[in-house]
């Protein structure tokens, strides 16, 4: 019996030592990579972050280079085990209509962004590329626009900035796929203290209800990643006025084209002030 005690009494101290210090969170929600992608016609910028280097990539749509002015900045969050280069310079053509900047974040431990790969530095790298972009804006509107993971740092900046908008792909709320898709099999002994651990400010049901600015969600209908019941819990906390375009055939990485992108442009005629159109 006594060699049994302390055989339990050594399986639980390793459960709390393994819940407690070991970085699980970040291990299995986070897949950054470093290697070399092609940035096309993108320019890369740094801005200093927690005694490094925060990576972003930049690039104007055609209005803007041939204006030889920016009326607007989109300031973009990529999906988990992705990276801002791979996708700049393609998606400022989105914006041909509207002279236009976007800038592409690389979180932490991702591509050239010093760091290790954490969540609790996406917050605040987040908000840092945020008043960044600010100060270049010089008054001129800013929209963020997150995809997947990347709506919970777009998420965490319309909870404690002023925007222009906000556009969210798939978004996702952390703390409750822990708990609801993850839990029942470890008997939340795992999920639990896991979803404990998160950081608060990538809640993205509290932030929803902070946020104010005018939001245009897109929601994949087929998305296996993060459930549509998912998605919809950050919906219908979101406070500000907002526009859902649902995407019913759509998976979780489906790119936007065709209908969808129609939809969206026309959603940003509603989104966007009359003076950045």
């Amino acid at each position: 019996m006594k060699r049994k005690s302390i055989f339990l009494i050594g399986i639980v101290a390793v459960y709390w030592a393994v819940i407690v210090w070991a970085p699980l969170s970040d291990r299995l929600i986070l897949f950054p990579s470093r290697q070399r992608i092609d940035a096309g016609a993108a320019q890369r910028k740094t801005v200093v972050f927690a005694g490094g280097e925060l990576e972003i990539w930049t690039a104007k749509s055609r209005q803007a280079q041939s204006a030889g002015r920016t009326d607007l900045y989109v300031l973009r969050f990529y999906g988990n085990a992705d990276r801002a280069e791979r996708w700049v310079a393609e998606e400022a053509e989105m914006w041909h209509r509207r002279a236009v900047e976007v800038w592409g974040v690389n979180y932490p431990g991702f591509g050239g962004s010093a760091g290790p790969a954490r969540l609790a530095l996406i917050g605040p790298a987040a908000l840092t590329a945020f008043d960044s972009l600010k100060q270049k804006a010089g008054g001129r509107p800013i929209i963020v626009f997150g995809a997947s993971i990347g709506t919970t740092a777009a998420l965490n900046i319309a909870a404690h900035r002023q925007l222009a908008g906000v556009i969210l792909q798939n978004p996702v709320p952390l703390r409750q796929i822990v708990l609801r898709q993850f839990g029942w099999w470890n008997l939340w002994l795992l999920a639990g203290p896991l979803a404990a651990k998160l950081p608060s400010d990538l809640d993205s049901i509290a932030n929803s209800r902070a946020a104010r600015a005018p939001a245009i969600f897109l929601l994949a209908g087929k998305d296996e990643v993060v459930a549509p019941r998912f998605q919809l819990l950050v919906v219908n906390a979101y406070a500000g006025q907002k526009r859902v375009i649902p995407l019913p055939d759509a998976s979780h990485n489906s790119p936007l084209g065709g209908p969808a992108l129609a939809d969206l442009n026309g959603a940003l005629d509603w989104l966007l002030p009359r003076d950045s159109k």
